[in-house]
């Protein structure tokens, strides 16, 4: 009889829910251990989007909190440290909130969503207005954080410090804090124009919580970005960060490659493994290497109801990507052939900032030149779209590359659609010259305009790549800017003569019809390749159909390309 298999845990991010309701777990208590031994009062990990921060959160809370239900825990790797288990497990008041919805169109939207977070979080202690430890005034102070009616902006920013005193003197404990995706806010204040309002109100909340706390034990903060450039941070003592950089803690965000493996025999998948690890691999959190687990999650579950399922852009859905859109608009020349570096599989070198915020975008550092462009990198980094597999030398310059064929298919997607808005129908009268040289025959004009289109583009040729692969890139681009003239029926690997044509266009109302061949010049001879276009024409005879279309004028081009360059020649 067949065993009943867990269920994946996609977008499960509660660990009771995981662990009472049947769920697959990838066992990272021993973070625990780890965060305990190496203590620190404040702890910011911050981690790309989709690596497991809120279950880790949520692990933690479920750990520590007094009530906790410690069969959670059995058979899991802390489980065996009793004299952890003895000393903390269930043991601590634990106040644990999240930012990820803090937002709004202004500063007041965003501020009252901030209001409900930590009305949400103080419900759960409504006890304490029934604590016989309480005064009526200490009571009357927790009242606000009930209702989430704050007469004054102090009485919001003192909140989460009022609620650990007030836990503090209820059960004789200090307090553990949990703030979960912290810098969400202020992203979206960035986006919205209400940034530097946001940024003194969680300086302000921040500070008073773990700044001068006498009743915490420790806090855990988390999220994509390490912030202090603003101060947010201003004056914390014993405040430790640990970024994707740094060796510790490595293995407990994301799926270390034994626990894939381990995954996908559980699910008798191991036939995934290769796939799985091209597209969804590379990343480097300190010494450890390390995959998605929302992407790797999201393709078992998927492969479980169609076995020929592909690989598909799991993360992409979870973010609009506009770092990377911003990266391909502004790049100068100098970024583009960085940016086709890395699309090819190369790395580039690069001085990464950890003390980054999204406002950086758009503020040069101070002191320095405007590094608008260059701050891209550091953000890159930091979220997940790029990673180093080398530790720096320095601590400042990093070997940056793509991780994985997931990240790579977005960097392309971004670059096709750029071309499309700003190469090809940016310059309506350049467009429109092209394709009446094209139409008229003009294989010189052609030549210049083609190169002139190439110059700016950023390519995305596969290096090592078999020809016709690389020749997809100029195929691709050639197909966009003939298509740009609507009432032309442009087609692509047309069945005519005797083979496929790469391009075949009609212009019915002109009786024209266009045969191109694109050939990528491997070794850099453009007439030669030029001419095995033109030959390859003949030979197959591609203007077959266009002839039994009715066209009588009929334009043969060879095209030769070579990185940046390109030859025409007319059949």
């Amino acid at each position: 009889m067949e065993t009943k298999k867990k269920k994946l845990p996609v977008g499960i991010e509660m660990f009771r829910d995981i662990r009472e309701h049947d769920f697959y777990y990838i066992d990272k208590t021993g973070f625990i251990k780890e965060l305990l031994e190496s203590w620190t009062e404040v702890n910011l990990f911050t981690r790309p989007r989709r690596f497991g921060k809120s279950l880790n959160m949520d692990m933690l809370k479920a750990f520590f909190e007094i009530g906790t239900d410690k069969r959670l825990f059995d058979g899991l790797e802390i489980s065996a440290e009793k004299q952890i288990c003895e000393e903390y497990m269930g043991k601590f008041p634990v106040i644990s909130v999240s930012l990820k919805d803090v937002e709004g169109n202004g500063f007041e939207e965003a501020k009252d969503m901030l209001e409900t977070v930590i009305s949400d979080e103080a419900l759960r202690f409504q006890y304490l207005m029934d604590s016989p430890k309480l005064t009526s005034y200490e009571k009357a102070r927790f009242e606000p954080l009930l209702t989430g009616r704050f007469e004054k902006t102090s009485q919001l920013t003192a909140s989460l410090k009022t609620l650990s005193a007030l836990l503090y003197k209820h059960t004789g404990t200090e307090v553990i804090i949990l703030i979960d995706e912290y810098d969400v806010p202020l992203d979206k204040a960035y986006v919205n124009g209400y940034y530097e309002q946001m940024v003194q109100l969680i300086r302000s909340l921040f500070s008073q919580v773990l700044k001068t706390n006498s009743n915490l034990r420790f806090a855990v903060i988390t999220g994509c970005l390490r912030i202090s450039k603003e101060s947010i941070f201003t004056g914390i003592n014993n405040f430790t960060v640990h970024t994707v950089s740094d060796s510790d803690y490595g293995e407990y965000f994301g799926f270390t490659d034994q626990e894939v493996r381990g995954l996908l025999s559980y699910y008798e998948m191991e036939e995934l493994y290769p796939v799985v690890k091209e597209w969804y691999d590379g990343y480097q959190f300190g010494k450890e290497e390390i995959y998605c687990p929302w992407d790797v999650l999201n393709y078992i579950r998927e492969h479980i109801g169609d076995r020929n399922v592909p690989p598909k852009l799991y993360w992409i859905n979870t973010s609009g990507n506009e770092i990377v859109k911003k990266l391909i608009r502004r790049a100068d020349s100098g970024m583009k052939d960085e940016i086709e570096q890395l699309i090819e599989g190369k790395s580039i070198t690069k001085e990464i900032h950890m003390e980054m915020t999204y406002k950086d975008l758009d503020d040069p550092r101070e002191g320095e030149a405007d590094t608008k462009k260059e701050n891209l990198w550091s953000i890159l980094y930091t979220t997940g779209y790029l990673t180093s597999k080398t530790p720096s030398s320095d601590g400042r310059h990093y070997n940056l590359e793509i991780p994985n064929k997931e990240i790579r298919a977005i960097f392309v997607m971004q670059v096709r659609e750029w071309m499309s808005e700003t190469v090809i129908y940016g310059n309506t009268d350049r467009l429109l010259n092209f394709c009446q040289a094209v139409k008229m025959g003009e294989a010189d004009k052609f030549q210049e305009l083609f190169n002139e289109y190439l110059m700016e583009t950023i390519s995305i040729r596969d290096t090592g790549a078999p020809s016709n692969r690389k020749e997809s890139f100029y195929h691709g681009l050639l197909l966009g800017l003939l298509r740009g003239q609507g009432k032309w029926k442009v087609r692509s690997n047309l069945e005519s003569g005797t083979g496929y044509a790469d391009i075949v266009v009609e212009i019915p109302q002109e009786k024209t019809g266009l045969v191109l061949e694109v050939k990528y010049a491997e070794n850099g001879s453009l007439d030669s390749a030029c001419k095995r276009a033109v030959e390859q024409i003949e030979k197959k005879q591609y203007e077959m159909q266009l002839k039994q279309d009715g066209l009588e004028t009929i334009h043969k081009y060879g095209i030769a390309c070579y990185k940046k360059k390109c030859k025409v020649l007319r059949g």
